[in-house]
């Protein structure tokens, strides 16, 4: 069975901000720092720890 990434990064994410109940802004941060980060410099050196 092919599951899309997208879809489960969501589900995860759902049950993730259900189950643990963060705040708010510590969700918004996480996700603005993702972003802000996959566009930076250290997006090669991520890249390559993740594979």
């Amino acid at each position: 069975m092919d599951v899309p990434l997208w879809l489960a990064l969501a589900a995860v994410g759902y049950l993730g901000v259900k189950l643990i109940r963060p705040p708010l802004w510590l969700v918004l941060v996480l996700l603005l720092g993702g972003y802000l980060i996959a566009d930076s410099l250290l997006a090669p050196v991520i890249d390559t720890a993740v594979k």
